[in-house]
């Protein structure tokens, strides 16, 4: 199926309606960002679930996806006029083929390094750029964590300190499995995966298979009564806090916790919740997220 881009830029103001509209004409998909994004002017804006949601950049560039047919054009200019923009606010349309689409998106990921080309990231359609290094083969997903989030790579980064021959790992929280594959390939002995959600665990599954590793997965519901020598958790603060006792008692004694998904300003409170359990601090900082670290005396 041919498809057509469609991308504006307009006011913040004007994007939701823009938003709604496209929707209605027909669009597959529409997606906003910052469009200053990749400049000085970016405007990063981060959120925990359930908190207010912030205002909209500025301005923002709102890209929506149409099947390709003669009536585009006249649906385009609808939709303008709908929102409160003139029919003849500038857009820009391109025609994607098929094979095109999927390039385009595969053009996006590369390969990641983590620590300085210690450790790799590799989407399937790439080679290793270093294949004497460790790599994991990765592709996006429904699952969170490639290794282009700063908190994924704080969490591999630590990883990669951390873990020696046949250690045991708890990964809590593992999404695509990524952190839990990583301490695999790293050496480590028993690893623990745990999510929330069903689709994550099954793709953590098939990542596991795809690089050769063999992980038991659970469903946070299940209980865990073994104890693990490191543990990780890459969530959100408020979850981090209200696991605080539950992964504090996963710990053997000398074990070692790391937990990331947690901004600058919100350290001290996550800090502050595991006071009771052990003593943590900054290990590292990136683009704004903290990697906090314990021992478990």
């Amino acid at each position: 199926m041919s498809l057509r881009e469609v991308v504006v830029e307009i006011d913040a103001d004007k994007a939701e309606a823009l938003a709604m509209a496209f929707e209605e004409a027909g669009a597959l998909s529409v997606s906003w960002e910052d469009a200053d994004a990749g400049t000085e002017r970016e405007i990063p804006q981060f959120a925990e679930p359930d908190a207010p949601l912030f205002a909209l950049w500025p301005r923002c560039r709102l890209t929506a996806l149409f099947a390709q047919d003669g009536e585009l054009e006249a649906r385009i200019r609808a939709a303008l006029r709908t929102s409160g923009l003139p029919a003849e606010h500038a857009c820009s349309v391109r025609e994607l083929s098929e094979t095109d689409w999927v390039r385009a998106t595969q053009a996006q990921f590369s390969p990641i390094a983590i620590a300085a080309g210690r450790l790799w990231i590799v989407p399937s359609w790439c080679e290793p750029p270093d294949p004497q290094a460790p790599y994991l083969v990765l592709d996006p997903g429904l699952a969170f964590g490639t290794g282009s989030h700063p908190t994924t790579r704080l969490c591999l980064a630590w990883l990669l300190e951390e873990m020696q021959p046949d250690m045991s790992l708890l990964d809590y929280g593992t999404g695509s499995g990524i952190l839990a594959i990583a301490a695999k390939k790293l050496g480590a002995g028993t690893v623990v995966g745990v999510d929330i959600d069903e689709v994550a665990l099954e793709t953590a599954q098939r990542n596991a298979e795809r690089n050769g590793v063999a992980i038991a997965w659970l469903h946070s519901s299940a209980p865990i009564t073994q104890t693990f020598e490191r543990v990780v958790a890459n969530i959100l603060t408020n979850p981090l806090k209200l696991l605080a006792p539950a992964l504090a008692a996963r710990l053997k004694p000398g074990g070692r916790l790391a937990l990331s998904g947690v901004l600058e300003t919100q350290a001290d409170d996550v800090i502050a919740a595991y006071a009771p359990y052990l003593s943590l601090g900054i290990g590292a900082v990136e683009e704004g997220w903290v990697r906090l670290e314990g021992e478990k005396r």
